[in-house]
């Protein structure tokens, strides 16, 4: 029972990375209508550049990922102008391509910056925290609970402010929207930073628990892109579920089968999903 807790956490912990950046990438393709091949990159560079300003700089663990946050969500700006925004009338295999494109681009340079050996980030956050006689990390507990702190902020930022609003209008009908005085320019490039953004506090919040490496981003994206696809394209309460129903199986099958089916299990729900349900358990009407 006990390790059942420990793992359940754990699964937990993981599910607040993965939702963190499940999200992101769900408001984009709601927003732009395209798959950003290029997020797990993002969460990649935000990882590096959290690592650079902790260990370089020398600035506090929450700063760095705030410094690393700001940079990013500009990164993620630039990304929509010079990359996206020229093809916004080509077909969507053209920003797929661009999306890798970008995505092999970002690797390179974080190779060429830091190597491709893996580094590891300290963390000051140390101890552990006793539930029901599971041994509970101080990090995860950190994950989590920042998880839910800003989930409840974007929550409050879509539901209630002006620029959030514009973005749900956008993903219900960009055109009808466009008729009324919003700009789709604007709020793309709202859309990609915040993207990036939030995948950027997500690997700042990991990366003490895994190791860095320029491929690192390669299996969240797969990871990420079977949660939206499970929870439905565009849908952010079915990427909030389908994040934390992907991680906790991840971790059980880990435990309790192999470390090898654990790693197959985002294969097996893309493919599981796809052959049943291929809206996705949350699937909502996309406009065009």
């Amino acid at each position: 029972m006990t390790l059942f807790i420990q793992q359940l956490f754990n699964g937990v912990a993981l599910g607040g990375v993965y939702c963190l950046a499940a999200i992101g990438l769900t408001l984009v393709f709601g927003v732009l209508r395209i798959p950003n091949l290029a997020h797990g990159s993002l969460y990649m560079l935000g990882a590096y550049v959290t690592y650079f300003f902790l260990t370089t700089v020398g600035v506090p663990y929450v700063a760095a990922i705030g410094i690393a946050a700001l940079i990013l969500f500009v990164l993620g700006v630039l990304l929509e102008r010079l990359v996206f925004h020229p093809l916004r009338n080509s077909p969507h295999t053209h920003h797929m391509i661009a999306a890798i494109g970008a995505m092999f681009f970002f690797q390179a340079v974080a190779q060429a910056i830091w190597g491709a050996d893996f580094r590891r980030m300290e963390t000051p956050i140390s101890g552990s925290l006793r539930i029901l006689g599971a041994e509970i990390s101080a990090q995860r507990i950190v994950i989590i609970v920042t998880a839910v702190v800003v989930l409840s902020l974007l929550t409050w930022f879509i539901k209630r402010s002006i620029h959030g609003q514009t973005i749900e209008a956008i993903e219900q009908d960009r055109t009808g929207s466009a008729l009324v005085g919003i700009n789709p320019a604007m709020v793309s490039m709202l859309t990609l930073g915040l993207s990036a953004l939030l995948v950027t506090i997500a690997a700042g919040l990991v990366s003490p628990i895994n190791l860095l490496s320029p491929t690192m981003g390669d299996s969240l994206n797969l990871k990420v892109f079977a949660i939206i696809i499970l929870g439905g394209l565009g849908s952010l309460p079915g990427a909030i579920v389908g994040s934390f129903a992907l991680a906790i199986a991840e971790t059980m099958t880990s435990t309790y089968i192999s470390s090898a089916v654990g790693e197959a299990v985002a294969f097996i729900v893309l493919v599981a999903v796809l052959a049943i349900k291929p809206t996705g358990l949350f699937a909502k009407a996309v406009q065009r």
